[in-house]
């Protein structure tokens, strides 16, 4: 599937304002989850609809509502953490999971520290959410952790993704949606996100 780039202005302007430096943890988190309800607003478009009665205080009605796939929002630790907050403001009911890996400093690969998923996983929609798809590695491991397991619809989300991560990704799982903010321009040889935002989670939670 072609990566979806979301460039409506209100994103793009958010996005602005999270790439700057002198943004602090507060603003930082506020535009995060801000943008993540912009985003999850597009990427449950395609969801099955379903006709109902109801009654109004004028008549009877025949409306819609969503029908049948419930969905779940499953976080990467620890950045993912600051897009569930704008994602459950528009989908309360969806169930969330937490996928915890970490980035080998020497070598860049994630190693899994910790997986808690809804128990009817397999039976929901599942949206992955990570601020930052830089080499990949995280969002690609991650989706084969909830493909192991048996769940069959995926979609991925991030605010930031560099070409590397982006081309890993769609590679690796080309059956999976790619819903993203913004395209950057490359990875530096750190593997940051260039011209980026920093580390996501240090300016989430104000590690750094």
């Amino acid at each position: 599937m072609n990566p979806m780039i979301m460039d409506h202005p209100l994103i793009q302007h958010k996005i602005s304002l999270l790439r700057d430096k002198n943004t602090g943890s507060k603003e930082f988190r506020e535009l995060i989850s801000e943008i993540a309800m912009l985003m999850c607003y597009e990427a449950t478009r395609d969801l099955p609809l379903k006709e109902v009665e109801i009654e109004t205080p004028v008549a009877m009605a025949k409306t819609k509502v969503i029908s049948g796939r419930k969905m779940a929002f499953v976080p990467i630790l620890r950045a993912g953490l600051g897009m569930v907050e704008g994602m459950l403001a528009l989908v309360p009911a969806a169930k969330v999971g937490h996928i915890g890996l970490y980035r080998d400093p020497e070598t860049f690969e994630p190693h899994e520290y910790y997986c808690k998923l809804p128990m009817d996983i397999v039976s929901r929609e599942v949206y992955v959410l990570d601020p930052m798809l830089a080499t990949g590695g995280s969002a690609v491991d991650a989706i084969q952790m909830l493909k192991d397991k048996g769940v069959k619809h995926i979609k991925f989300l991030c605010v930031i993704a560099a070409p590397e991560g982006l081309k890993a990704l769609t590679e690796a799982h080309p059956d999976v949606q790619v819903y993203c903010a913004n395209l950057d321009e490359k990875l530096n040889e750190h593997k940051y996100i260039v011209p980026g935002l920093g580390d996501a989670g240090d300016r989430i939670f104000g590690t750094k």
